[in-house]
């Protein structure tokens, strides 16, 4: 059995990044059941960065990542990880109210202005005339280049001298006399810190440890890449979202990507999606544009994993030293992946949590496992 300092389990975004930041102290073996790192969650992300999606936990995170996106270190990746790209919350006669309340939000409103129909049918043109009542548009959101993200924290936890293990799936985790013993692939390691950032299996690798699980759900979203009418440059289209998130699409690499904003309950597994979603999220795209959708270039699904508060669990398990959560970061954790890891690798190794977080206004206490996670409605 070869002793480490720290497993991370999952290396997805969550278990990516937090692990290149333990690697700067520790030695950090990365452990992940596929044969390669991102393949569920991560790599099937809209990911879009805005600082008014999610709850008061997300959005705080989410304002915090803002300047590690914008101004990534030296050498972490060769090219830009943002890009600009407006998002457009749409609201038809029905919703008018829904939209305002979300516009009166303390930190909504002066990161959007209200704009008139005709100005939301300019910025998008097939937006069916006369289906939007009124709208709000938030200039400072961007797309994510999620691919560029992830593979710079791999690159940078290998240069700390980290250690990736894949096709390795956890088949062994004992409590063993100063920490634990973790059976991965064909390795068998002994760690004080066991951090779980294995997203929808969270719960599951819970289990295996004899630790409580929390009750994460994982939830089904279905994606789909549809060509744009003829001749119609959509480059500079904004992000488009219905304002009870029914729906939304966004240009993607010359096509557009729609999706009805799904989310079904699944277990964890290699999400596919279902032919009902699809045929929803085609319908409500033809009724909110003129689109008329005869083919798809492209069809996924991916799995968004929620706590029942929606908020991420972040800290030690109170029932199990040594055992560390960072999970339930539901559709939010590309965007706050920059600020999220920096959190939990100052708590796993129980140094102070970084003064910028909490300048931005984050509660560690809406984080913790220990917290009371009542369930809530989505965002």
């Amino acid at each position: 059995m070869r002793a480490v300092d720290a497993v991370v389990i999952g290396a997805g975004m969550a278990g990516a990044s937090v692990a290149a930041h333990l690697a700067e102290h520790r030695r950090v073996v990365l452990v992940e059941a596929e044969e390669r790192a991102g393949y569920h969650s991560t790599g099937r992300s809209a990911a879009l960065f805005t600082e008014i999606y999610g709850n008061e936990a997300i959005r705080a995170l989410t304002r915090a990542s803002r300047a590690f996106l914008s101004t990534p270190p030296p050498g972490f990746t060769a090219g830009s990880l943002l890009r600009p790209r407006g998002c457009l919350f749409i609201a038809t006669p029905a919703q008018l109210e829904l939209l305002e309340r979300f516009a009166a939000l303390p930190d909504v409103a002066p990161a959007t202005h209200p704009i008139s129909r005709e100005e939301a049918e300019r910025r998008c043109p097939v937006l069916r005339p006369g289906y939007v009542a009124a709208a709000l548009f938030e200039p400072d959101s961007a797309d994510i280049d999620v691919q560029a993200l992830h593979q710079g924290y791999l690159r940078l936890f290998r240069a700390r001298g980290g250690e990736l293990l894949t096709a390795a799936p956890v088949n062994g985790l004992d409590r063993v006399a100063g920490g634990w013993s973790v059976r991965a692939g064909g390795e068998s390691l002994r760690t004080p810190l066991l951090v779980n950032a294995a997203g929808a299996w969270a719960d599951e690798i819970a289990a295996r440890a004899g630790v409580a699980p929390l009750g994460l759900t994982p939830m089904r979203r279905t994606a789909l890449l549809i060509e744009p009418p003829p001749g119609i440059a959509v480059a500079d289209w904004p992000f488009v979202n219905d304002i009870e998130e029914l729906f939304y699409f966004k240009p993607e690499a010359g096509l557009l990507f729609i999706s009805p904003a799904d989310e079904t309950p699944v277990a964890p597994g290699d999400a596919q999606p279902e032919e009902w979603d699809v045929a929803v999220a085609v319908e409500r795209i033809e009724n909110a544009t003129t689109l008329h959708i005869e083919r798809l270039k492209a069809r996924w699904a991916g799995l968004r994993t929620f706590a029942p508060d929606r908020s991420p669990v972040v800290g030690f398990a109170p029932d199990a030293p040594g055992f560390f959560w960072l999970a339930g970061q539901g559709g939010y954790g590309i965007q706050t992946a920059p600020a999220l890891s920096r959190l939990a690798a100052a708590l796993a190794l129980e140094n102070p949590v970084p003064p910028d977080l909490l300048a931005g206004g984050l509660r560690i206490d809406l984080l913790a496992p220990g917290r009371p996670m009542r369930s809530l409605p989505a965002d």
